[in-house]
């Protein structure tokens, strides 16, 4: 018989789409209780998932002992406590992008986790487009050849309207800009592709409305593997698109311009000879389509904790997210290329805030 897992969710915001996932999945899992400060939009998602239990303090959800998971939903700058109490009571934890506001706070909770038999799994659903797992799909069947070049766009608008949500589009609360709240999805399909980073100049600015963060930026970067990538970010673009090319030296990949499901078919996979495109077309031939999204990483968090092993999305794949964006940063600030990894020797290793922000 499988096991079915019990969630409390905290948080009824993105939360929405994560309750979408559990939805996904009824066998494996069941969501107990929701735990919102927005009464309204706490009982609503109540109400539309059918969840037996709201409350608004999460002490109280915290100190259950009928829930083997919690779901972290909440703004960025509440992450680390929460993952951390989650943790100390015994519970698996999921947790929202951005992770924390440090690598400190990374490694931090590293050290946490790696105490317990408890696990810590950051989101990043976009990882489970059929698009992105085809290109895994022929990479993991040696049909790519060697990465020479990654282009990736995430070009959006993000009006007044966006802002007008308290915690947004400031330092303190919401961490960061655009490259931590908008572009991380696609700049972790780079990590998730291409590997680890090696080196990172930016520019970043605020062009479009009036916040303390980035909304637009440049990046260009060196993978430890030798390929180079370029990346840039804008909420400043009236048309809104998310743009992956992926060149290597038998075959380009290209994903669609869809701005929030660009991981997703339809892709396009380019051989440079006749013989080479019937190769990639038959591997793809026998590609096992499954389920995307908040759904698909849902379903590999229950096998993982079935079977005791990592969970899909680990601490170091957000602790490489979350270095690319410190890089960037530093970068910005010394005008400078940023070597990584980050390490602790790093001035911006236990925050990449200004300093007005941290008083």
């Amino acid at each position: 018989m499988t096991r079915k897992f019990r969630v409390g969710v905290i948080g009824a915001g993105i939360a929405a789409r994560h309750l979408s996932g559990f939805g996904w999945n009824p066998d494996l899992f069941e969501v107990a209780v929701l735990c919102s400060l927005d009464e309204e939009r706490g009982r609503a998602l109540c109400a539309e998932h059918k969840i037996a239990d709201y409350t608004q303090d999460v002490d109280t959800l915290l100190a259950r002992d009928d829930l083997d998971i919690i779901d972290i939903c909440t703004p960025p700058d509440s992450h680390f406590e929460l993952c951390k109490r989650a943790i100390e009571a015994g519970k698996h934890v999921i947790c929202e992008k951005p992770l924390f506001g440090s690598i400190a706070d990374v490694d931090a909770m590293m050290k946490i986790v790696g105490a317990t038999d408890r696990v810590v799994m950051p989101i990043f659903q976009y990882r489970y487009g059929t698009g992105l797992q085809k290109l895994k799909y022929l990479i993991e069947h040696g049909l790519t050849g060697r990465a020479y070049l990654t282009t990736i766009e995430t070009h959006w608008w993000r009006g007044p309207d966006y802002y007008a949500v308290p915690w947004r589009g400031k330092w303190k609360s919401e961490l960061g800009g655009g490259l931590l709240g908008h572009a991380i999805h696609a700049h972790d399909m780079l990590n998730y592709v291409q590997g680890a980073c090696a080196e990172v100049f930016s520019h970043g600015t605020t062009l479009v409305n009036p916040i303390e963060v980035e909304d637009t930026a440049t990046l260009s970067v060196k993978m430890e593997n030798g390929s180079l990538a370029a990346l840039s970010m804008t909420l400043g673009s009236r048309k809104e698109i998310s743009r992956l090319r992926f060149c290597f030296a038998d075959l380009v990949a290209e994903s669609v311009l869809e701005p929030y499901t660009m991981g997703r078919d339809p892709w396009t996979f380019t051989a440079g000879t006749e013989e080479h495109q019937a190769r990639i077309n038959e591997a793809l031939s026998g590609y096992k389509e499954e389920e995307d999204g908040y759904t698909r990483q849902f379903q590999l968090l229950h096998k993982a904790l079935v079977d005791g092993t990592e969970p899909p999305v680990t601490l170091e794949d957000a602790r490489r997210s979350l270095e690319l964006v410190t890089a960037a940063y530093h970068s910005q600030r010394t005008g400078m290329p940023t070597p990584m990894p980050i390490k602790a020797d790093h001035p911006l290793y236990r925050s990449w805030l200004p300093e007005a922000a941290l008083v």
